[in-house]
Parts: structure tokens; C-alpha cells; sequence
């Protein structure tokens, strides 16, 4: 069964390279959601459901379980796969998104999800403004030119769309959760600013999940701790 990674937002396949070149299995794929680096199918309303319906398409052509892990809105759909078609997942991973009926979106998500002001903050997001932005929030310098390269017109508005269909997510996801299988990971930066890792530990009780704390590191962990979480999923995957 091989090890699927789905990343985040603002992100592509390339924020999982870190990792995979650590950990030791060969059998990985790192896939790009629709208008993330790769074509947005023609019908496609880059919806929450839209999303969750491509990847678990994508884990069907494979064939056989897969060990899945998400990061950000990967780690939501991830989750959210794993809660209506446990039957495709031997082992799930998430972390820096969680699905917990408290949340409460930050700031940045919430004017996304604003009509009018979510244009207007993505018109701005371009060049040095969008390099301070993603480095304010934590990401490190050696990857931020490589992740301020890939955000594009397609990207901006898959992302609106996506969060604009996702304001309640949390109280609309998490009743599905009674199904998700036992054989599940967390892994949480400590210092994360968008979601604190309260909400992690709530998911992992209703879950039953693992779940690993980073210390000293934020919500980028793929990219700020590759070698702690390529460490975390090899031991997870030889439970």
C-alpha cells in the first residue's frame, strides 16, 4: 500500500519533498489538489465536498488502503476521507487542521471567506507583500520563495471558493467522525497561530489517534521539522 501525501493551503506536492526524502519507503505520492499546481477540471466548484470527493477518486485509482497524510486543508480532507470511506485507509496522518465543532477561524480565513474583502486581499497578495505575509506566519526563509512562486490567479480563487464553502465545517464534519479508523496520527507544531493544539487533543480523544507535539515549531512543520515527522510517521506506519 503505498504513503499518499495532500497538502495544505497556500501549498503544492512540493511541500511534502522534505519529508519524503527522510522517510525510508519508496511507495509515496504526493498529489496537487485541483488548482494547486495542477488543472481545475472542467465543472469543478473547488467546494469543500468537491475536494473530498477528487481525493478519495484519487486513492480509489490506487486500488488498495493507502497510508494518507494531510497538511492544513490536506489534514481536513484527509480526516474527512478517512471518516466516510475508512474502507480506502490502512493508516491516517494529519496535523495543523484539525475538525473540532469549537473552532473558530482565523482572522486571515474569515476575510477570505468575506465576499468583496476576500478579492481584495488576494489582489494584494503578490511579490514582497505576499513574501511577508507567508513569513510572518511561519514560514521558514528557504522555503518561502519556492511556496510564493506557486500561488496564482487559479490558486487565489480555488482558495476562496474552498474556505467560503467551509465557514461551519468543523460542526458539519465532526458527527462523521464515529467511523474514522483506529489507526490514526497527529502531528502539531506547538507554536501554531492558526489552530492551537487544544483543538489537536480534542480530535485525538474522539479519535483515539496518536498525537505528536513539536515544540518550537509552528504550523509548517512539514518544511520547519521534516526530520522529527518523517521519525513520527515511520514509527506510526510499522505499528
Amino acid at each position: 500500500m503505498p504513503a499518499v501525501f495532500v497538502h495544505g493551503v497556500p501549498e503544492t506536492h512540493l511541500i511534502w519533498d522534505p519529508i519524503r526524502s527522510k522517510v525510508s519507503r519508496k511507495d509515496s505520492i504526493a498529489v496537487d489538489m485541483p488548482g494547486f499546481g495542477a488543472p481545475v477540471p472542467a465543472g469543478f466548484d473547488a467546494t469543500k465536498e468537491a475536494y473530498a470527493d477528487w481525493l478519495i477518486a484519487e486513492i480509489e485509482k490506487i486500488g488498495e488502503p493507502v497510508d494518507i497524510v494531510g497538511h492544513d486543508w490536506g489534514s481536513l480532507l484527509t480526516i474527512r476521507v478517512a471518516s466516510v470511506r475508512p474502507d480506502l485507509i490502512r493508516t491516517w496522518t494529519g496535523g495543523s487542521g484539525a475538525i473540532h465543532p469549537d473552532y473558530v477561524w482565523h482572522d486571515m480565513a474569515k476575510m477570505w471567506q468575506t465576499p468583496g474583502v476576500g478579492e481584495t486581499v488576494m489582489q494584494g497578495m503578490t511579490g514582497d507583500a505576499l513574501k511577508a505575509g507567508l513569513s510572518g506566519g511561519g514560514v521558514p526563509a528557504d522555503a518561502l520563495d519556492d511556496m510564493a512562486n506557486q500561488i496564482d490567479d487559479t490558486m487565489k480563487d480555488c482558495i476562496l471558493k474552498l474556505y467560503r464553502s467551509a465557514v461551519n465545517v468543523g460542526s458539519e464534519w465532526w458527527p462523521d467522525l464515529k467511523n474514522i479508523p483506529g489507526r490514526g496520527q497527529l502531528i502539531w507544531g506547538m507554536d501554531d497561530p492558526y489552530m492551537a493544539v487544544s483543538f489537536a487533543e480534542g480530535l485525538a480523544k474522539e479519535t483515539k489517534a496518536r498525537l505528536v507535539k513539536l515544540n518550537g515549531v509552528g504550523h509548517w512543520w512539514p518544511v520547519q521539522a521534516p526530520s522529527e515527522a518523517a521519525k513520527a510517521l515511520e514509527e506510526h506506519w510499522a505499528l
